[in-house]
């Protein structure tokens, strides 16, 4: 069965046998990273958007790594023009890998990416819905609360994981909206604590999931991990 680590902010982990899929690995400057960026060699990396705090370490870990960086058309050209392997696709595409099967979803966000050159618009905001050994996880990304997430429900989710930081994001009631909609059997809430103005108690979220909703909540720590 299907392994999910929760690193800190966005950034999780997925694993089945030696495949190991990384999210949104924002590590260096992450006050709740779980690990550092040169103890992780991932199979592939998945981007769901540009912001500084989910493309993070993605261009150093691809480089050392040669894993591959699945992301929207617009970041995967930006980290091919940096010489790394990276594969384009867009939202409602799907495309089976040698290592799992990856869908594209809407997100309502940005994705822009600051460096000293200044702002770099990259297209749009994304969620993932990765299938490993039959089980299928859905990383929403950075997204406020919208319908269609009733229709991505449909995929049949396994596990889901949830920001609910607020202020950038869904804070905790749009959050608990999202799982009636999208119906997963779990839910991991992320993008949350990594700084004062997303402050929020994930235990409090749980508690709410358990009693208005079908799902189970995992509450994990920074470096726990759960099965899906």
């Amino acid at each position: 069965m299907p392994t999910l680590t929760f690193l800190g902010h966005a950034c999780c982990e997925a694993r089945a046998g030696e495949t190991r899929v990384l999210f949104d690995p924002f590590l260096t400057g992450n006050p709740l990273a779980a690990i550092r960026p040169e103890d992780l060699t991932p199979t592939a990396i998945l981007i769901t958007h540009a912001h500084n705090d989910h493309l993070g370490d993605a261009a150093a870990i691809a480089r050392r790594s040669g894993a591959l960086v699945v992301s929207t058309f617009e970041i995967a050209t930006f980290l091919e023009h940096m010489g790394l392997k990276a594969h384009g696709m867009h939202i409602g595409g799907s495309r089976a890998f040698n290592w799992g099967r990856v869908k594209l979803t809407p997100a309502w966000h940005g994705s822009t990416y600051l460096d000293e050159h200044g702002f770099h618009p990259l297209g749009t905001p994304a969620g993932f819905l990765l299938t490993l050994e039959g089980r299928t996880l859905y990383h929403a990304g950075d997204t406020a609360l919208f319908g269609d997430m009733q229709l991505i429900g449909r995929a049949g989710i396994d596990l889901a994981l949830l920001p609910i930081g607020d202020n950038y994001t869904m804070g905790p009631d749009d959050a608990v909206e999202a799982v009636k909609l999208l119906r997963p059997r779990a839910v991991v809430p992320i993008h949350y604590n990594t700084f004062p103005v997303i402050e929020q108690d994930p235990k409090a979220f749980a508690a709410r999931v358990a009693r208005e909703t079908d799902a189970r909540c995992i509450v994990l720590n920074p470096g726990e991990s759960t099965e899906f």
